[in-house]
């Protein structure tokens, strides 16, 4: 699943949220507590941020990482997005829904 991740920091377009080993893709049980997909903008991000990262996980079939799982060795998918109605669009929740290699994993 490598290059399929967009990431909501500067760290890079992509994020692998795939483990390499079983293929499972990992994704958050909910959503943290500063989920830039809460109501109100808890993390301050300018107004189009979080609009703009969605347009760029929905042209490049990707997904939005969460921001407490950026630069860790094991990403996942942001709840917040995949909730949202753009979730159909990522091909890694799409993938590993379909193949039943869906990972919930507990934000740190």
């Amino acid at each position: 699943m490598h290059g399929y991740g967009v990431e909501p920091e500067d760290n890079g377009p992509y994020s692998d949220v795939a483990d390499q080993n079983t293929g499972t893709v990992r994704l958050c049980t909910h959503r943290c507590e500063t989920c830039i997909f809460h109501p109100g903008n808890p993390m301050h991000l300018e107004p189009s941020r979080v609009t703009d990262m969605v347009t760029r996980s929905r042209q490049a079939e990707g997904h939005v990482v969460c921001r407490k799982t950026l630069g860790t060795p094991s990403p996942v998918i942001c709840r917040g997005f995949a909730d949202g109605p753009d979730q159909g669009r990522s091909l890694a929740l799409r993938l590993s829904r379909a193949l039943g290699t869906l990972q919930k994993v507990t934000p740190p």
